[in-house]
């Protein structure tokens, strides 16, 4: 029997005598699940924290993205939505941009809503702590609260994705009565995270849930239309199936349930299936180095890497289809994609070589040489890839040690460059100006600051590039820079790219206007409800 039909029976089985089991959600909670009543959604892994500003991972932007909200949203084409922007103007030379704010939005702790927290926001905070939002603002002369409802920035230059960078998990807007000259990482506030989102923080239970309830002030009438949601921890994927299938749970997202049997469980008749939602961040899947280290700040060494990796073994084997190979630095979902592009095959017998070429030789053992790994510690496919880059390395005598943390370990570890390698997985953010230039240029290499330069790729000519990409008005202009940087960077290998990732949402059918918006699940469900 094959592995792929053994999980599918074995889970199969699972949910049949589901009765039978321990149940892992039997913990005395009456967990939301009735239809008018709340959302019960799996979230894989725990998150280290809920405050948007501070941490920008998978599981704090799902869950608190219903807490925090940006100026706008964006839909399917990835068109410009109100949120706490009810309306925007653009200037001519595009260079100052006008937000008109909402009107009686109040903060979860009952303060009025105003300009000065957006100024607050995007010229103090989000500066000194979020990797992407720092790239954006940076760019401004000035950010100005003409009144208490309007807030007007200003450009040096043009910036044509400039609108792009104000979504809830780019730009998440804090108050300023709250976090103003306080030290933000110690903040008391972060463990009661207040927001202007529909729904408010309620309890955190490590290891077991976080519940969150309908904001009642919320200022759209009629939203949100659900009463709370509970975000279950499950660490285990075979309970997680058996939540989703059982329906304890009525949704997943991300890779919450395993690969394998995403199609298993869309067939049930109370599940719907969407691959919709992921628009705006067109993530994208790589092995990282540290290039700060030997071997691989030799060339030679990522090559002969390169090589010994199979892009389609993962997206069959590992993915099960949910995914598709990656040539370069951006994904072919995202604007100003090179598919012209050289390609590492798979030849075991190239990577030796090149290895030789290093002086790299083979001991006794066949060792050439030993390094670490560091796991992601965000379920099971992450260590079946990390799995499979030690069985591949295997093939050319490079030994390889698997070391396992937990989220926040792995965070501490990648932002302070404490790893040889390890796997990552970045948003794109719509626009190779905002989700794609910060892994690889040099003005981004922060250390302590996770999702920026943190393999310490450094290429003067890429720095060029990708600077003037940001600025062009052009598309076809735009189009040639981008292009001639990712030939660049595929030749010279900073990150060994995989798989553009296609991730499955999977919710109850009861369950309607809940993926709306090219954010997905990192929207703020004001809209979902029972049918």
């Amino acid at each position: 029997m094959k592995r792929r039909d053994f999980n599918t029976l074995l889970l199969s089985g699972l949910a049949v005598g589901a009765t039978g089991l321990p149940n892992p959600w039997n913990d005395g909670m009456a967990y939301a699940q009735t239809e008018g009543g709340g959302l019960t959604a799996l979230l894989t892994p725990e998150p280290p924290m809920l405050v948007l500003p501070l941490n920008q991972q998978q599981p704090t932007i799902v869950a608190g993205s219903k807490i925090y909200e940006g100026l706008l949203n964006f839909d399917f084409d990835l068109n410009p939505l109100p949120q706490l922007a009810a309306s925007w103007e653009v200037s001519d030379d595009g260079l100052t941009y006008t937000f008109h704010l909402q009107r009686n939005v109040k903060w979860h702790d009952g303060e009025p809503f105003t300009a000065e927290d957006v100024v607050f926001s995007c010229q103090v905070m989000l500066m000194e702590l979020h990797p992407r939002a720092r790239g954006n603002f940076e760019r401004c002369e000035s950010i100005t609260a003409l009144d208490e409802h309007t807030v007007q920035f200003v450009l040096r230059e043009p910036f044509a994705p400039f609108l792009k960078a104000f979504e809830a998990g780019s730009a998440p807007i804090s108050p300023k009565h709250i976090y103003e000259g306080t030290d933000y990482a110690n903040n008391p506030a972060n463990d009661h995270p207040i927001g202007t989102g529909p729904f408010m923080f309620s309890e955190w239970v490590r290891g077991s849930h976080i519940h969150l309830v309908a904001n009642p002030d919320y200022y759209i009438e009629g939203q949100p239309g659900l009463t709370e949601i509970y975000f279950r921890i499950v660490p285990d994927a075979a309970s997680r199936s058996v939540a989703m299938e059982s329906g304890e749970a009525q949704m997943s997202c991300w890779n919450d349930v395993e690969m394998f049997d995403v199609e298993r469980l869309a067939s049930l008749p109370h599940l719907t299936k969407t691959s919709q939602g992921y628009e705006f961040f067109s993530p994208l899947l790589w092995y990282e180095p540290n290039l700060r280290k030997e071997p691989f700040n030799d060339l030679r060494f990522r090559k002969a890497m390169m090589h010994l990796l199979d892009k389609s073994f993962i997206v069959e084997r590992i993915m099960f289809g949910q995914a598709k190979a990656a040539v370069g630095p951006l994904c072919s979902t995202t604007p100003f994609f090179e598919p012209e592009l050289p390609v590492y095959d798979t030849d075991v017998d190239q990577a030796k070589a090149l290895l030789d070429e290093m002086g790299l030789t083979p001991d006794a053992n066949g060792t050439r040489v030993s390094i670490n790994f560091l796991v992601v510690p965000a379920g099971e496919m992450w260590t079946r890839l990390a799995e499979y880059f030690r069985q591949a390395m295997a093939a050319a005598g490079i030994e390889v040690t698997l070391v396992s943390t937990d989220m926040a370990g792995w965070g501490q570890a990648v932002s302070n460059w404490d790893f040889d390698m390890t796997n990552n997985l970045l948003y794109q953010n719509a626009d190779p100006a905002l989700g794609v230039a910060r892994s690889y240029i040099s003005t981004n290499i922060r250390q302590g600051v996770l999702f920026t330069n943190t393999e310490g790729y450094e290429n003067p000519e890429v720095d060029r590039l990708f600077a003037e990409a940001a600025v062009a008005i052009d598309p076809a202009e735009r189009q040639r820079l981008y292009s001639e940087v990712q030939q660049i960077l595929v030749a010279e290998l900073p990150v060994l790219w995989m798989a553009e990732q296609q991730y499955p949402t999977l919710y109850d059918s009861r369950l309607t206007d809940v993926i709306v918006t090219g954010t997905g699940v990192n929207g703020n469900f004001a809209t979902a409800r029972y049918a």
